[in-house]
């Protein structure tokens, strides 16, 4: 089968496109913008792309001279009524489907479904539920929203009846607002945490608990619900009907995690009502990637891993790309590129470095640098927090871009105006104000580089490429220290 796939350089529909390829389709596709690293990644697995929605790509003939007729159209939630494409798809009354109805029918319909959803922490989650049933020799079929960096991809396709997969609350297509995961069909879901997000979907919380409560609709009565036991929300969830058995994880519940040794978490033990039953040494930090271990290490056992296996496993996961991973280090300078967008996924990225830092018995500086670029973010629904999130860190920079499709609607300098208050005269003189707001790269890099000294850490959070600043701060950070050398 032939097919087509329109927004395939999304990160869902990209991990689509692999999926399809190796079942044997014929796969190609388009979006608006095709660029590296998506765009380099489907190429080499022979998928062809094409820039833009225009109409006439349907008449196109491929690069063998034939025509380009696919079978079947699979539709991404970027593409909307009125983008020319679709409507040419529409009128000529062509076969689409949405991308996680393909997704259902073509590969998880005869595979054992474990599916992670939540406001944060789904990919990590994710990554961390398949590596242990790939150390366990399950060899699990995935699709998640970044690359694991034990696998070095976000999708695979295998003989192996289990299949991972990030489990996203957001809409469906334009023709299908539900949300994805209702596709999905899970013998296991984990429940991460739930908070308001996607502010351009849904009005408010109870929106999103009520597409919560569809997931756990599916899951069959033989099957687990991993839920967060300290989330509020997710209690509301199963409060209105749960006919699956389920295990919590979190402070004080089924499943518990206690740090030994230093603050910083490297050491920690896996309580299973109250008894310990496991201990990961790993490189992670954050009571977050705690909790998110704890709910993989339990869904891992539905598939018959043992605490012990899955302790092992984790104790050798070395995170996933876009979560704090370090760019580099130059001039004693380390660059950190953070998924984080919604404030409490900074709050806690900035958190987790602060207690490391502080087990370490450094007083090393945190420089925070952000995009608000989100959907959530750009409307301004989280602005209010945004400052909140923050305090923790010792410098903050951020990046409102005034005109494109990233700009925003409202006005960051004044959103994060409170952490500037308190600051003396006398302290401003000495080191500027805490947060500054540029709406150019290059200025944004430059003060950047002005404030950075030996030993900082600088955390740059966007969900976006935030124009390829990880790059340019740090080759500006060598040019640096090249002037420092020669002076």
């Amino acid at each position: 089968m032939h097919i087509h796939i329109l927004g395939i350089c999304g990160t869902f529909m990209g991990g689509l496109a692999v999926l399809a390829r190796a079942a044997g389709h014929r796969v190609t596709g388009c979006d608006a913008g095709v660029y590296p690293p998506m765009s380099t990644q489907l190429e080499a697995q022979g998928i062809t792309l094409i820039e833009g929605w225009d109409p006439s790509q349907l008449a196109q003939v491929d690069a063998r001279g034939e025509p380009f007729a696919p079978d079947l159209f699979v539709i991404g939630n970027v593409v909307s009524r009125g983008n020319p494409l679709m409507e040419a798809i529409l009128d000529a009354g062509l076969p689409y489907v949405s991308g996680p109805q393909w997704l259902a029918d073509h590969v998880l319909a005869d595979r054992t479904v474990l599916a992670v959803a939540g406001t944060h922490g789904k990919t990590t989650t994710t990554s961390m539920l398949a590596w242990i049933l790939e150390r366990a020799g399950l060899f699990p079929g995935f699709l998640i929203g970044g690359v694991a960096t034990g696998f070095g991809i976000s999708a695979r396709l295998t003989d192996s009846k289990w299949f991972v997969i990030e489990a996203d609350e957001y809409d469906t297509a334009f023709f299908d607002k539900r949300s994805k995961f209702v596709h999905y069909r899970p013998r296991v879901a984990i429940l991460n945490n739930l908070e308001y997000d996607h502010a351009d979907i849904f009005p408010d919380l109870a929106a999103i608990e009520t597409q919560f409560h569809h997931l756990v609709r599916t899951v069959p009565s033989r099957g687990l619900i991993v839920v967060d036991g300290r989330s509020d929300a997710l209690a509301r969830v199963l409060t209105r009907g749960s006919w699956s058995p389920v295990e919590r994880f979190g402070d004080g519940v089924d499943w518990d995690a206690r740090v030994v040794g230093d603050a910083s978490g490297s050491h920690f033990e896996v309580l299973h009502e109250g008894g310990v039953v496991g201990t990961v040494h790993w490189s992670l930090q954050g009571a977050h990637n705690r909790a998110n271990a704890l709910a993989a290490i339990v869904a891992a056992g539905h598939a018959g891993v043992t605490v012990e296996e899955a302790c092992d496993a984790l104790s050798r996961f070395e995170g996933v790309k876009r979560r704090m991973e370090v760019r580099g280090t130059i001039d004693g300078v380390t660059v950190y590129d953070d998924f984080a967008h919604h404030p409490t996924a900074i709050a806690t990225t900035i958190g987790g470095l602060r207690a490391r830092l502080v087990a370490e018995g450094g007083q090393s500086r945190i420089v925070a640098v952000i995009e608000p670029r989100s959907n959530t973010m750009k409307l301004g629904t989280m602005k209010a927090a945004l400052a909140d999130s923050l305090v923790e860190a010792d410098r903050v920079f951020g990046y409102g871009a005034r005109q494109g499709r990233d700009a925003l609607g409202w006005d960051l300098r004044q959103a994060l105006a409170p952490l500037n208050e308190g600051i003396s005269g006398e302290d401003r003189s000495k080191q500027g104000s805490k947060a500054a707001v540029f709406d150019d790269l290059e200025q944004l890099i430059a003060a950047i580089v002005v404030v950075a000294q030996p030993g900082d850490h600088v955390v740059i959070m966007s969900n976006g490429g935030f124009a390829g600043i990880h790059e340019k701060l740090l080759t500006a950070l060598q040019l640096r220290a090249a002037r420092k050398a020669s002076a």
